[in-house]
């Protein structure tokens, strides 16, 4: 009797704290995408219109990047072919740091090499630097800023972002680390 009363109390709890925890992740930063319009890697408008109403995933990269930008590339295509596999299809953004020399046709290529899907995934440019800094400072609270070392002319973000259907970022990822990026398809997978 005493067993039987400590299961079913043990069975509540648990059905208790996954009810609880089921579609809610953690946040550790709070701001507002701005609207946006730019050009995407097939050279057609994309705004952030699209975007309305759909989870979603955002970086930061430039394709002359020699030092981070391959990592969190790779990461970024990962987390998206592993929750294409699970049947989700989130739109993922890549927003370009370098929009004079990441032309369409550069970021066709580019995707190519990693093998990135454009069923979801699209690569920005058609703006200046300053229209991307502000972006990225406001919108994302992530530094952006011109003039590093020869090999990294951007000091950008690593970060992947994720965005709830109103345009708020709700949580920051270290896309870097294969654990975060873990974490990100796992907060996906709770969200979506």
């Amino acid at each position: 009797m005493k067993n039987t009363s400590f299961n079913i109390i043990l069975l509540i709890f648990t059905l208790t704290l996954v009810a609880c925890s089921n579609g809610k992740i953690e946040s550790n930063i709070s701001a507002t995408v701005a609207d946006f319009e730019f050009t995407d890697q097939h050279n057609e408008t994309f705004s952030s219109e699209q975007l309305k109403g759909d989870w979603w995933i955002a970086y930061f990269f430039y394709t002359n990047c020699k030092m981070v930008c391959p990592q969190t590339t790779a990461n970024i295509v990962n987390v998206q072919a592993t929750l294409w596999d699970a049947g989700m299809t989130p739109p993922i953004i890549g927003f370009s740091v370098d929009p004079d020399f990441d032309t369409p046709a550069v970021l066709q290529d580019f995707a190519a090499i990693y093998d990135a899907n454009f069923e979801n995934m699209t690569f920005l440019t058609g703006y200046d630097f300053d229209k991307i800094k502000e972006l990225s400072n406001k919108s994302f609270k992530t530094v952006l800023d011109g003039g590093g070392p020869e090999d990294h002319v951007y000091a950008h973000s690593t970060s992947f972002f994720l965005i709830n259907p109103k345009g708020e970022v709700i949580k920051r990822y270290d896309g870097l680390s294969k654990l975060d990026y873990e974490n990100l398809i796992a907060d996906a997978k709770k969200v979506m």
